[in-house]
């Protein structure tokens, strides 16, 4: 193993066995991802009063370049926890996790969403039932009455910022859905 790993036992007794399971988990993760600067796994019993059924508490930190992953397995969400090694195996697929989520970002895998396009009213026809958008960018965009959500057409204002979903229509892009920003709005 060639990262730095480092294994602490909280009121309970140092296990060979546990430790030998432990080092086996993290070399894996080393094998999945070669960046891994260091390694912490704390495993301790919160309530070692107990004379059966001891609930097993397994913390991981790992530091990555830029980045640090944390994973915890509580012993009150999982019963199961009462055998340590089951602990230490999801401790480790929650870490592994984090870990591929890690590589997707790096590799700029990752699924962006795009924000609705922003602009400010520039004219309104109410007469007409219309009005048109300037976008950040210059362009002009029409939208329809029917556009403006939790809003009345009514009370626009030439200026207002807000926020759209572009579609083209048949003269040019329209707004199919059109929100006003401000005091009780996305901004």
């Amino acid at each position: 193993m060639q990262i730095p790993l480092q294994i602490t036992f909280k009121d309970i007794p140092k296990s060979d066995a546990v430790e030998a399971r432990i080092r086996e988990k993290a070399e894996k993760l080393e094998r999945f991802v070669d960046q891994i600067m260091h390694c912490r796994v704390t495993v301790e019993v919160p309530h070692m009063n107990h004379h059966k059924g001891n609930l097993y508490n397994i913390r991981i930190d790992l530091t990555l370049p830029g980045n640090e992953i944390v994973a915890t397995r509580r012993p009150d969400q999982h019963h199961a926890h009462e055998d340590i090694y089951v602990a230490i195996r999801d401790a480790f697929a929650a870490t592994q996790r984090q870990l591929e989520d890690y590589v997707r970002r790096r590799r700029g895998h990752v699924k962006t969403h795009l924000s609705e396009p922003h602009g400010q009213i520039v004219s309104l026809v109410p007469y007409e039932d219309y009005g048109i958008i300037q976008t950040d960018d210059g362009r002009e965009v029409y939208f329809h009455r029917n556009s403006v959500l939790d809003e009345d057409f009514d009370k626009l204002e030439i200026g207002a910022s807000v926020r759209f979903s572009e579609e083209q229509g048949d003269k040019g892009p329209q707004a199919s859905t059109l929100y006003v920003e401000g005091k009780h709005h996305v901004v």
